[in-house]
């Protein structure tokens, strides 16, 4: 692959602002710019944990994760290795005997005849690998390899950063509602209160009984009394 090309990849990832995409968005952003990047790559993907479980995330072709299962049903292969070990594994073609002989049997039969994998690591933890597949035997070259691991370590800070980013929007959001709701259910008890003449405990207890009882969230109790009470307020 022409220098430019890498070069290109790198720069506009570099751009990349997180905040403008979800991270599944930022994924496949990634695997695009990887395929241009590295030129022997007919097809990438990104092996990641899903709901504990080590699984292709994201990829470029359907094929991918197919070929990926096997390396999960049986627990090895170069993109488990390249995850777990943090290391760059790579097959020189799916044809010849090897380590992992169940993946590369999968991989000929599905025409991927040699694969790259590479860790995404920032500050010492994996946080998946990117995989390479190509159709050719012996695609990936020393020059192919050292343009795959500097793309790799940028797209990890990427990603690293885009998780970041949604983990804090989704707390900020998270805590934003909370506060909403606290308030609503704050004015809920003051209307019971004066309505029935009751203590503060005993107004959070007849919302608590209510929301049980119709099995509605608190909040939306709150939201209803307070609702219903603006409304009568409005009625001459």
């Amino acid at each position: 692959m022409p220098d430019s090309a890498l070069s290109a990849s790198l720069a506009e990832l570099s751009r990349f602002f997180v905040g403008d995409n979800t991270v599944e968005e930022t994924l496949g952003r990634v695997m695009d710019l990887t395929v241009d990047a590295v030129a022997p790559a007919d097809m990438v993907a990104l092996t990641m944990l899903v709901e504990g479980r080590e699984r292709t995330a994201v990829y470029t072709d359907e094929l991918a994760p197919e070929i990926d299962q096997t390396q999960y049903d049986t627990g090895r292969g170069p993109c488990l290795a390249a995850f777990t070990e943090t290391r760059v594994t790579e097959i020189h073609s799916t044809l010849e005997p090897g380590e992992w002989p169940e993946f590369r049997t999968v991989g000929a039969e599905h025409g991927i005849l040699s694969t790259l994998s590479l860790p995404l690591v920032v500050d010492k933890t994996a946080m998946g690998a990117m995989n390479l597949y190509s159709r050719r035997e012996r695609a990936f070259g020393e020059g192919d390899r050292a343009d795959a691991e500097l793309f790799a370590a940028q797209a990890a800070i990427v990603l690293a950063n885009a998780q970041a980013y949604w983990d804090a929007h989704l707390l900020s959001t998270g805590l934003a509602e909370a506060m909403r709701s606290r308030a609503v259910i704050e004015q809920a008890k003051g209307i019971l209160m004066a309505a029935e003449g009751v203590d503060e405990d005993d107004a959070f207890d007849m919302l608590t009984r209510a929301s049980q009882r119709e099995n509605i969230k608190l909040r939306d109790i709150a939201r209803r009394i307070v609702d219903d009470a603006i409304a009568r307020r409005r009625v001459p």
